[in-house]
């Protein structure tokens, strides 16, 4: 561990007493910042050790709140990009009164488990309407699904073949991407051919500049309503932040 950074970001928020004025912590050399780490090092492994703990808790707390609020503010300035986007595939009720966001890659094992889910979601939330968003961040195969998803929607088949990606038990291959849209009735040659379109690259490429925005780490990530929800949500977890958007937006 690197106790120099530690100890300034304890001094700045107060939890070490500071030993010298603001003017002397300035940028070290490198030989008087090893005497620094030592002096440190000593100081806190033998006599005080909870004050690292303590430093390094509250410095994570406070990245943790000013993130999360990052995060908020991206939402909002970002909310036609997420709710509202013409190029992202929607499915269940279009005019529903809540709208369930789920940023997915086809490869993420948790993706895959979570998308029973949002089916039977579908099938009992009569006025629930689901965005979905490509986002492959799981290597070229997950790429070249995406691709073939959001080209797939020329053929009117997004659903059916979304579903039957997430459910296929094999490793994504290019030939196995291209056997389950033979499966669900595409039409292959044409499929590949629209995947080279520039605009299916944009997509995915605006996709994953909005997860960056608005604090996007993995998948699947859902938004319902103003509140984010990473990770695998569980079928009641969903009707519950439904219910709940759906109580604000009345207020």
């Amino acid at each position: 561990m690197r106790l120099y950074p530690i100890l300034i970001g304890a001094l700045a928020i107060g939890l070490i007493p500071a030993v010298a004025s603001a003017e002397s912590v300035k940028p070290l050399a490198d030989a008087e910042r090893a005497q620094v780490e030592d002096v440190v090092r000593e100081f806190l492994t033998k006599k005080e050790p909870e004050v690292v703990m303590k430093a390094v808790q509250e410095m994570q707390r406070r990245q943790e709140e000013e993130t999360a609020s990052r995060s908020k503010q991206a939402m909002v300035t970002s909310h036609d990009k997420i709710f509202n986007d013409a190029t992202s595939p929607t499915v269940g009720n279009l005019k529903g009164d809540v709208t369930m966001v789920e940023f997915f890659d086809y490869q993420c094992g948790h993706c895959k488990k979570v998308n029973e889910a949002i089916v039977k979601l579908i099938a009992e939330e009569k006025n629930v309407r689901v965005v979905y968003k490509e986002f492959p961040i799981l290597g070229a195969g997950s790429v070249f699904a995406s691709k073939a998803a959001l080209a797939s929607v020329r053929q009117g088949k997004y659903e059916k073949f979304h579903d039957a990606l997430l459910n296929s038990k094999e490793h994504l291959s290019d030939e196995i991407i291209k056997q389950v849209a033979k499966d669900v009735g595409l039409n292959v040659e044409k499929l590949q051919k629209d995947m080279n379109d520039p605009e299916i690259e944009k997509i995915i490429q605006s996709n994953l500049a909005l997860g960056n925005e608005i604090g996007v780490r993995g998948t699947p990530m859902f938004i319902v309503g103003d509140k984010m929800f990473p990770g695998a949500m569980q079928l009641p977890q969903m009707k519950q932040a439904v219910e709940e958007a759906r109580k604000s937006a009345k207020k």
